[in-house]
This record gives C-alpha cells, sequence and structure tokens, in this order.
C-alpha cells in the first residue's frame, strides 16, 4: 500500500491545521487506497481562542495538538525520512503559517521549521510528489521556491500571491474546486478555504488534489 504522509502543524484553523481540510484530506487518502502517515513537529506555539478569534497567553505543543487529529497515530516528524513516504500533503490553517513557519508574519522572508524544510527538500530531492492546500503552499514556496521555481496556488488573494512570487515561486489563480499541478516538480496545489464558503466544496478540492497526487506516485 502507498504510504502518503500528512503534516499537522496543530488543531484547529487560528492556531493549527484546519481540522476539516486535514480530515477531509485523510479520507481522500483513504478513498484512493492509500495509508496515510500523520506527522508534526514537536514544538511548542501560543494558543488562539477559537470562539473570541484572540491570542492567550496559554501555550501548547503542535505534535501534542495534533494527535488529537491523527486519534493518537502520529509520528515527531524528525523521526520521519522521504524514504519512509511514497509523497506527502500539507493541509492548511492558520498553523502552517504560524507553526510550521512564520509566513504570516513575515510574508517572503518566512523561516521554516528546520524537520518540515529538511523532509520537504528530501521529498524534492527524490522526485516524490507533493500537496498543499489552503495557506501550506506558501509554505512550500519558503522552501523550494529559489531552488525549484515551482508553481502553485492559494486561489486568487494578491497580496498573499504577491509575498509568494517574491520566493522564487510562480502563482497561478485557480477556483477552489480545482487544482493547480506543476508536472515538473510534480507538485499539486489547491486553494480550499483560502477560497471556500462550502465544506463541500472544500471536500472537492481536496479530493481532485490528493487523487493528482496519487496519480504523480
Amino acid at each position: 500500500m502507498k504510504k502518503i504522509g500528512v503534516v499537522l502543524s496543530g488543531c484547529g484553523v487560528y492556531d493549527g491545521s484546519e481540522i476539516h481540510e486535514a480530515v477531509l484530506t485523510l479520507l481522500a487518502i483513504d478513498r484512493q487506497g492509500c495509508e496515510a502517515l500523520c506527522m508534526a513537529p514537536n514544538v511548542d506555539f501560543p494558543v488562539t481562542d477559537h470562539l473570541t478569534k484572540r491570542e492567550t497567553a496559554e501555550k501548547r505543543n503542535v505534535l501534542t495538538e495534533s494527535a488529537r487529529i491523527a486519534r493518537g497515530n502520529i509520528r515527531d516528524i524528525r523521526e520521519v525520512k522521504a524514504a519512509d513516504l511514497d509523497a506527502i500533503i500539507f493541509p492548511g490553517g492558520f498553523g502552517a503559517a504560524k507553526n510550521l513557519c512564520d509566513f504570516a508574519t513575515k510574508g517572503a522572508a518566512a523561516q521554516v521549521n528546520p524537520e518540515v524544510a529538511r523532509l520537504l527538500k528530501e521529498m524534492a530531492i527524490a522526485g516524490k510528489p507533493i500537496g498543499a492546500v489552503c495557506i501550506a503552499p506558501a509554505l512550500i514556496a519558503a522552501v523550494l521556491g529559489k531552488e525549484y521555481s515551482p508553481t502553485v496556488t492559494i486561489g486568487s488573494d494578491p497580496a498573499t500571491a504577491a509575498e509568494i512570487e517574491k520566493t522564487g515561486a510562480k502563482h497561478q489563480g485557480c477556483p477552489v474546486t480545482g487544482f493547480v499541478v506543476d508536472r515538473q516538480n510534480k507538485l499539486v496545489t489547491s486553494p480550499a478555504y483560502m477560497l471556500a464558503t462550502r465544506i463541500s466544496e472544500v471536500y472537492e478540492g481536496i479530493d481532485n488534489c490528493v487523487r493528482e497526487v496519487v496519480n504523480l506516485m
């Protein structure tokens, strides 16, 4: 059975993985007859109250919070190598731009978690497919932009697209249920909640994205 890594960034749209996107990614992987291997970095992050949308004084751990989505079946990303995977996918949520990297505050000058960057580079060097949805393509651009000039989408937001292009990546507009394929770099991206107003739109885009990632394996 083909194994697809799923990199989580916490549990909740405002400070972690967007839960709908993460779960729908896992569902799409299963429907393709593949096995998902969930992983996350073992680092702390400031918590956002999802009711008030305000940051609190509390800190939690990305790996521990991500385990909620993975039902406890999760690994520290530092233990995972490209050789363990056939492909990798990054769901969105602000955690992708705050906990896996700091694109949310630094844009094109973002620094990426070293273990996340290491595994992503390993996958690119190995020529293995990479998928990313919602804001997560900005993370891909931050790591691979200068060397690989990947083509990605976050939908149609001009400011975010401009920051992505400053990394050396190319941005391509895309409708919510569509996806963009960079065949040279085996990279598939889809907008999800960057554009979606309904969960059904998110699922259609993610299902298409995962299907294409599998086709590239």
